[in-house]
């Protein structure tokens, strides 16, 4: 019996993987984890064999489901990694499979597809989405500037013509953190500007 930790920050989805898993005869749903730092608790105690985590744990939440990744690997003993998620930009791949994730999978797969890669990482095992493996492979083929989950968040603001007063706000940081962020961009993308840096990262695909 393969045993399973869910965390995602939205009850319904949560309820529904539940749902879906009880369907599996060999995989049992242990527990469950709205947040991150629950999530590596969850982990260090419950003793699963696999943790379904989702990326993003709302604006109010500062670690991210890569984070909390990276904890949960470190840990003795440690479940692997399965990411579910709506995000599928480049720099959140990369973020999670180097945060030592063992899959990633977005939230619209089927799922038989879903129930395959928990069994598959339960097993040690790659499980990562057939479009998913596609893009990582031509990353590797062409390197591009490795954003932080949170320089992400700072950027898709940026692009969807936000300040930095607004950012702050809505990320709950101060300005001058907002312009640590975009700093960072900059030199990653080799940029000077806020219209040159979401250029810069439509072109390289790592936003949309």
């Amino acid at each position: 019996m393969i045993r399973l930790l869910i965390a995602d920050d939205h009850p319904i989805v949560r309820a529904g993987l539940v749902a879906l898993f009880a369907l599996e005869g060999d995989i049992d749903v242990i527990a469950e984890a709205a947040t991150p730092d629950a999530a590596v608790s969850a982990a260090e105690h419950s003793n699963p064999d696999v943790v379904l985590m989702d990326l993003q744990f709302g604006a109010q939440v500062a670690t991210t489901g890569a984070d909390a990744t990276r904890r949960i690997r470190a840990l003795d003993a440690a479940p692997y990694v399965l990411i579910l998620t709506n995000y599928d930009s480049d720099a959140d791949i990369l973020g999670a499979v180097e945060a030592g994730a063992s899959g990633y999978l977005l939230k619209d797969a089927p799922p038989h597809e879903l129930a395959a890669a928990v069994r598959a990482a339960a097993a040690g095992e790659s499980a990562l989405a057939p479009v998913i493996a596609s893009r990582l492979l031509n990353r590797m083929r062409a390197p591009q500037a490795n954003l932080s989950s949170r320089e992400m968040q700072v950027l898709k603001l940026v692009a969807a013509g936000h300040s930095n007063t607004d950012i702050a706000a809505a990320l709950f940081v101060s300005e001058t953190t907002v312009k640590s962020h975009l700093a960072h961009i900059f030199t990653k993308l080799a940029v000077t500007s806020r219209t040159a840096a979401v250029s810069a990262a439509r072109q390289r695909g790592i936003l949309r």
